[in-house]
């Protein structure tokens, strides 16, 4: 990858001449573009520039809409053009799984920053939900360019676990609620079967909301996605042992999760060449003992007079899905780390995510520490339901707490108490939500310095 990235940086370069042009006067600079892969840009320089450029990476975009964007939202943009820092990012040339497309175009995209504005004092790459997954590919494999990375709310465990850990709750579903409905899980032709897929599996989902069995079945399979029972700020927050209102909340999360597991797996497929997901050699009961919310699912079942331990062994034993290794293999190289860092990170995550479980910072965290570079990583948490639901107030703080290490040499102040001193710092008219918390393991991680958990030459997992 990082030679096709190198051979369109040098692409760019060539194809976009221009003058350096210093951000000078009493007016900020807006400046929109494209890039030879036909993927715009936005770039915003206050007067007042303090140096810094912050190169922003967005989420995933299923289109045909796709602009450019350069900041997680207006009000934080609003923010961060006042404290003097430069904004930018693009498109990306392509909408879904574009991770191929991303990274170079961002690259390019600060390239022509430079060459219209000189170079940056600082630089820092930043990014939201598969942004964030851009981002991390960034500071991996592209260090030179940046000197720290944010990100929020991210696919930190990388393509191949994000693949593994979607499949999990739907083979859950379709085995339990759905056996004789041919649905396919995998090797999806097209969107339309992708998305008629979706449909049956809903129909099957919402019959069985209607019943005790079916809800403690729907349980399990958000188990083995740690979906959370509190997972939109809309939700009041349920009493520990409630339940009941747990399971109807993953019950609305799940419904929302097969878009991801059925139409985006589709893309991600054609991208990939096949197939890059499995469950072959997967022990659920292991996974479920292993799940956030598996006291929620014991529970559900004796309320329902259900054995769990027999529908258990139902999804051991029903048929398993095997990967294409060449679909694996490209996913592993264009969208895996090997948890290498070599400048500073810094990871922040709602406790309340249903699409991007907090548990892939327990995955991102294991990649890091194999690799040696656990004293480059800090993570943090907030106390909030839903998907990066951040305040922009957290959002400085997070900003600010990496400034604060690449000032000093060392990380200081990452603790609940010091992001909430420093969030309030910056924006004391949104909330301050950080709290010390510490995320069960991802139940399916996958990166490249454990190969150990890729696909044998036969094509199964584990």
């Amino acid at each position: 990858m990082r030679t096709r990235v190198l051979a369109a940086l040098l692409l760019a370069a060539t194809a976009l001449p221009a003058p350096a042009v210093a951000a000078t006067g009493t007016e900020p600079v807006h400046v929109e573009g494209e890039l030879p892969s036909g993927a715009t840009y936005l770039m915003d320089v206050p007067a007042d520039w303090n140096g810094t450029v912050l190169l922003f990476s967005h989420g995933y975009s299923a289109g045909p809409a796709n602009p450019a964007q350069n900041a997680p939202d207006d009000a934080t943009k609003t923010l961060l053009l006042k404290k003097g820092y430069a904004l930018v990012g693009s498109s990306y040339a392509t909408t879904g799984w574009a991770v191929t497309d991303a990274v170079p175009d961002q690259l390019n995209t600060l390239t022509a920053f430079t060459d219209r504005f000189g170079a940056a004092a600082r630089t820092i790459a930043w990014g939201r939900s598969y942004g964030g997954l851009v981002t991390t590919a960034i500071a991996e494999r592209f260090p030179e360019r940046i000197d720290g990375s944010v990100s929020l709310c991210g696919l930190v465990q990388g393509g191949v676990a994000n693949w593994n850990n979607t499949l999990d709750p739907v083979f859950a579903l379709k085995t339990l609620l759905a056996p004789d409905t041919g649905i396919p899980l995998v090797n999806l032709p097209d969107q339309t079967a992708a998305s008629a897929a979706a449909r049956t599996l809903t129909a099957a989902v919402d019959a069985a909301q209607t019943t005790p069995e079916g809800r403690a079945r729907i349980a399990l399979a958000a188990a083995l996605h740690n979906i959370p029972g509190w997972n939109q700020p809309t939700q009041p927050r349920p009493a520990p042992t409630d339940w009941d209102a747990q399971q109807a909340n993953q019950y609305t999360a799940l419904k929302g999760l097969l878009n991801a597991a059925f139409n985006r797996r589709q893309e991600a497929e054609t991208r990939a060449g096949g197939n890059m997901a499995w469950n072959s050699g997967v022990d659920y009961a292991r996974l479920l003992g292993t799940s956030s919310v598996r006291k929620e699912v014991t529970e559900l079942y004796k309320k329902a007079g259900l054995s769990l331990r027999a529908d258990l062994a139902v999804l051991n034993d029903a048929p398993r899905i095997d990967a294409d290794p060449s679909a694996v293999a490209w996913m592993s190289r264009t969208s895996s780390f090997t948890g290498e860092l070599t400048k500073p990170q810094l990871s922040v995550h709602t406790i309340g995510d249903s699409l991007v479980p907090v548990q892939t910072e327990s995955a991102l965290k294991r990649a890091v520490t194999a690799a040696g570079s656990g004293a480059l990583l800090r993570q943090a948490y907030v106390d909030n339901a839903g998907h990066c639901t951040f305040s922009p107030a957290e959002q400085l703080s997070a900003l600010h707490t990496l400034e604060d290490r690449l000032d000093h040499g060392r990380w200081r102040g990452t603790d609940a108490e010091s992001l909430n001193s420093r969030a309030v710092a910056a924006d004391s008219t949104t909330p301050a939500r950080y709290v010390t918390y510490r995320p069960t393991p991802y139940l399916r991680p996958y990166d490249l310095a454990h190969p150990a958990d890729g696909v044998s030459p036969g094509g199964t997992g584990r």
